[in-house]
């Protein structure tokens, strides 16, 4: 499926179902935490670095509008007896598009740009057994700061009425991870790996005390796994795999994806 497809498809999709109201939150809500890949038990340097670019298309948390953003990620990744340790930053470029207002009403704007930087770290127990790596239980955490049109759109918006609006540039994302990486045992070259996420974004959302607490309307946002208190939480499902010196990863959430390609060195 070419990217021009599934963009396609993708507007289709927010465009069949966009008749909620005004609702805007951070361009990366959701999006800041990705798969950071680390050095394996079975390889022979146990630090290693990388560096990739990625791709994303995802609609917004009230599924009505579309974003699409680049990405440069350069990580570090250690492996210990034990415990696996990652690092790293990131920058991100994308685009805003308004699909849910049409031209000539009260608020219409063509799209946005929006930019992002940020860092993360990500961390795991480790056991090992016949070329699989059981990275059973692991953490994540991620900041990012965003910047550009759009950022600035939401403080505008904050004060006016008819909007829900959560005006935050800053984002700090923490979660628990599983994952299993196994190697090819005909090409010892290959492996590949697929992880579970399970995280919320930590801080006050001013959408707290209006938006959510509307349930005629809060029904229509992007479904989340379960809440409690103030915090959402939303899951990501990653697959990675690595030829030699060369990785990928495709990540999947529950309103867009993401592919990425990098390279170890």
């Amino acid at each position: 499926m070419t990217l021009k497809t599934l963009s396609a498809i993708c507007s289709i999709t927010v465009l069949l179902i966009s008749c909620g109201p005004n609702v805007y939150m951070p361009a990366l809500y959701h999006q800041d935490i990705t798969y950071q890949p680390k050095p394996s038990s079975f390889d022979s340097v146990k630090t290693a670095n990388y560096i990739s670019g990625s791709y994303s298309l995802y609609s917004n948390s009230n599924l009505d509008d579309q974003l699409e953003s680049g990405q440069i990620n350069l990580g570090r990744g250690h492996i210990y007896e034990h415990f696996n340790l990652a690092y790293g930053a990131f920058a991100a470029f994308g685009d805003y598009t308004n699909l849910a207002i049409n031209p000539g009403k009260p608020g219409y704007f063509k799209d946005k740009f929006f930019g992002a930087v940020g860092g993360r770290v990500s961390g795991n127990l480790l056991a090992s057994d016949d070329g699989n790596d059981y990275r059973y239980l692991g953490f994540e955490a991620a900041y990012s700061h965003e910047f550009g049109a759009f950022a600035n759109f939401r403080q505008y918006l904050k004060s006016q009425p008819g909007y829900y609006v959560d005006p935050r540039a800053d984002l700090f994302t923490v979660g628990l991870t599983t994952e299993i990486l196994i190697q090819s045992q005909k090409h010892k070259k290959l492996q590949q790996g697929f992880r579970l996420f399970e995280g919320t974004t930590l801080g006050y959302n001013n959408l707290t005390n209006s938006f959510y607490n509307n349930k005629n309307i809060s029904k229509q946002l992007a479904p989340e796994i379960f809440e409690t208190g103030n915090y959402k939480f939303f899951s990501r499902a990653s697959y990675f795999i690595k030829i030699g010196n060369y990785f990928g990863t495709a990540e999947y959430y529950v309103n867009g994806l993401s592919i990425r390609f990098g390279h170890k060195f």
